[in-house]
């Protein structure tokens, strides 16, 4: 075997592979990650007699079987199948014998524990390697030293130990007692891309088969003997708070236990980055059932009052700043008026290169167009809730959350326990797309247990999810493009902001691929709360800058993905500045691989064809989509899509995210939009909330990934951002119509 020595150090891999004892189970049978014609025989086996914890990704039973503990929260990017792959094919185990259980929050055995910015893989790529091909070693030198042989004459392969010279064999399970005493190498050796046996093939998802039978596994679905339901009453408008409440009325009705209010946070708590809370202060109506404390909600009468200029701390990353939240009621008209002023007016300058001012004074052509996008709801399909049960000395919590860990404090700071007496265990979420980056709704489920003294699940309808804010920005950007005489592409200027952040991403292309080039920004403060929103910020520029590139291409008379590879050959060749962010030539690889894969030089005819390419999170996409028009109607046919993102783990995972990517931009760019008329969101359920339906989604999909050795990047977010461009080119192909606003289906649509 030809390997990669990697040097660790024992007293490191120990803290973060520790020998304690393994996780909670949630919900799991060993039988989902089989295939189906192996589950007769599994069904037979028994279970192993005795565990043997061999580090804290993994245990191995006397007759074989393999436990493997998945760090990260499963919000549907499949990582509680991939991750456990990378740890299976390091340490040589058929996947066929491996359990997956979810593991329990730790920081002390796991490195990375979040569900965010696309860094599941990427974080634990060496650490869950080193957890298998660590417990590879320690079985062979188990095996050694019960063979008295050298240690380099064994091999190990699917789940067998042998020694060649003298004959001798032995299945992981004969081995494991003796290697879970071995003390961890200071050397462990990786295998080679090329010895991967399931790293790089598909693998069907562990929690499939429950997933599809309704059986439980999220969040929702928690039951505990003696748990009651919570729910919550929040000011109907950003820029309200709470004043006073009469509950008599609620507190007759049936089930109905208590009702009371909360107040999550201190004034002088000092928040971080995912600490944001739509509404500080909430009543709680407790009762038997979610139907019950449902209808007692609408009883309540509740007074409610205007809120002033408030400024909060928090910690951003380590960084100290300050969050102003203006009094008043919002609307969106004035913030479209606010967003045109500022972005009217000079910016702050974020990055400069050459004399931009001189090539558009000298230009013979400028094009100007300006973007906009709204607020948008996360909406994931499973509402926000979570299970606490809270005593004198001990906090137990339950839920969707996709950062355990940051949350961790906060809730002991609430509660006034200490950290370790706070057990935060993850559910499998119905969707995360960033909002359950912030877990407020897990310290309100902990502070409403506490006062309750009693186990407590709560959960958010449809209207409490879409109204309580974590909305994506809004955003405005205007691009201007300076061209020669020639139709050279001479300078280029963006100008950005949002409410309440700017989009930009100074050094990203185009940057670095021309001698001229400004970048401005600005932003607005607003009460109404914001999040991250799938690949945050990149989900609007994105489709902007693309959008505008089309327009460039066109106005100098050039194939659209030439513009772009010329471009990008600039900056491979002879870069603008030193802190450019992407690597040119990866960027024009995916390029190249849509350009043959869409065979871009012979359109179909009839099929109206825009392009877009995007790097974000370490990763690069391009995206072809195919439009044709149908009784006068634009109708997305086909998308085909090219992603660098590294060794791509398990290919079906790796295409379903590429896919949803794909559905999820196309949706929100088109339909999406959360508007605000006196501080009140007008869109709180589906029925005003306007989502793409099957039938508007592609009618195929193509995503095809560039084959490399580099290590995973990021993946959930990297197909979402350019489809969006690629959508408005394609458009104005199909009708002679751009788009620069969206929702785009707001914007008069023609057909020419």
């Amino acid at each position: 075997m030809s390997t990669i020595k990697i040097k660790i150090g024992r007293r490191a891999f120990i803290q973060n592979t520790s020998l304690a004892s393994g996780g909670l189970v949630l919900g799991f049978s060993f039988l989902n990650s089989c295939k189906p014609k192996q589950v007769s025989e599994m069904a037979v086996r028994e279970m192993p007699k005795e565990w043997f914890e061999i580090n804290g990704y993994l245990k191995i039973g006397d007759n074989g079987l393999v436990t493997i503990m998945s760090p990260n929260p499963e919000i549907g990017q499949n990582v509680r199948t991939s991750m456990p792959m990378i740890v299976a094919d390091e340490l040589e185990i058929d996947w066929d014998q491996v359990i997956v259980e979810q593991a329990p929050l730790n920081t002390n055995l796991y490195s990375w524990q979040v569900a965010g910015g696309s860094r599941s893989i990427s974080s634990s790529w060496q650490s869950l390697r080193m957890a298998g091909a660590t417990a590879r070693h320690m079985l062979k030198e188990a095996a050694a030293k019960a063979w008295q042989v050298p240690v380099g004459e064994i091999n190990a392969v699917a789940g067998k130990l042998t020694h060649e010279p003298s004959g001798k064999t032995a299945g992981y399970g004969e081995m494991a007692s003796a290697a879970s005493l071995i003390e961890v190498p200071e050397e462990v050796e990786l295998k080679e891309r090329s010895e991967f046996s399931i790293i790089g093939t598909s693998r069907k998802n562990v929690d499939g088969k429950k997933i599809v039978t309704g059986q439980p596994l999220f969040g929702i679905d928690v039951q505990r003997e003696g748990m009651l339901i919570a729910t919550l009453a929040h000011p109907p408008a950003f820029g309200m708070k709470l004043k006073s409440f009469d509950a008599e009325a609620a507190k007759q009705m049936p089930g109905i236990r208590d009702v009371f209010s909360i107040k999550l946070y201190d004034d002088d708590f000092k928040r971080g980055a995912f600490h944001h809370t739509a509404f500080n202060e909430v009543v709680a109506v407790l009762g038997e059932t979610t139907w019950q404390v449902m209808q007692a909600k609408k009883s309540l009468k509740v007074e409610w009052e205007n809120t002033t200029d408030v400024t909060v701390g928090m910690t951003m990353f380590g960084n100290e700043m300050k969050v102003n939240h203006p009094a008043g009621l919002e609307n969106t008209a004035s913030h479209r008026l606010k967003m045109e002023e500022l972005n009217a007016r000079e910016g702050k300058i974020v990055r400069k290169d050459g004399n931009p001012e001189a090539a558009f004074k000298n230009a013979a052509k400028i094009i100007e167009r300006s973007y906009s996008c709204p607020f948008l709801a996360h909406n994931t399909m499973e509402p926000m809730n979570f299970f606490a049960n809270v005593t004198d000395d001990h906090a137990e919590l339950l839920g969707p959350t996709q950062t355990p860990e940051w949350m961790e404090p906060a809730v002991a700071e609430r509660l006034g326990l200490p950290i370790e007496k706070v057990d935060i265990m993850m559910t499998r979420q119905g969707g995360g797309f960033g909002r359950r980056l912030y877990g407020h709704f897990m310290v309100e489920a902990a502070a409403i247990s506490q006062k309750a003294k009693a186990p407590v699940k709560l959960v958010y309808s449809r209207e409490d999810d879409m109204s309580q804010g974590m909305y994506r920005p809004s955003y405005y950007a205007t691009y201007r493009a300076a061209l020669d005489a020639d139709n050279n592409l001479t300078a280029l200027h963006v100008k950005t902001g949002g409410i309440p952040e700017s989009p930009l991403f100074a050094n990203r292309f185009p940057a670095g691929a021309l001698d001229n080039y400004l970048a401005e920004d600005w932003t607005i403060d607003t009460n109404i709360t914001t999040g991250a929103f799938r690949a945050p910020r990149s989900n609007f520029i994105a489709g902007a800058e693309q959008s505008f590139l089309d327009e460039v291409a066109e106005a100098a008379g050039k194939d659209p993905i030439q513009l772009r590879l010329d471009l990008l050959k600039r900056a491979q060749e002879n870069p603008v500045g030193e802190n450019n962010d992407y690597d040119a030539s990866r960027y024009a690889g995916v390029l190249e691989l849509v350009k043959e894969k869409a065979n871009w030089s012979n359109n179909q005819q009839g099929m109206h064809r825009g392009v877009s390419a995007y790097f974000c999170h370490n990763s690069y996409v391009a995206q072809v989509l195919d439009i044709a028009v149908e009784n006068d109607k634009p109708i997305v046919q086909k998308v085909i899509t090219a992603i660098d993102c590294g060794i791509v783990v398990n290919p079906d995972a790796a295409t379903n995210l590429s896919e949803g990517g794909v559905v999820d931009g196309i949706g929100h760019a088109m339909y999406s939009a959360i508007t605000f008329k006196d501080g009140v969101p007008e869109q709180n359920n589906f029925d005003r909330y306007r989502l793409i339906r099957h039938s508007e989604a592609p009618k195929s999909i193509e995503t095809h990934f560039v084959q490399n050795d580099i290590d995973p990047t990021g993946l959930g977010e990297p197909p979402f951002p350019p489809i969006m461009g690629a959508l408005a080119n394609a458009l104005y192909k199909a009708t002679g119509q751009r788009h620069y606003h969206q929702p785009f289906i707001s914007e008069k649509q023609v057909v020419g």
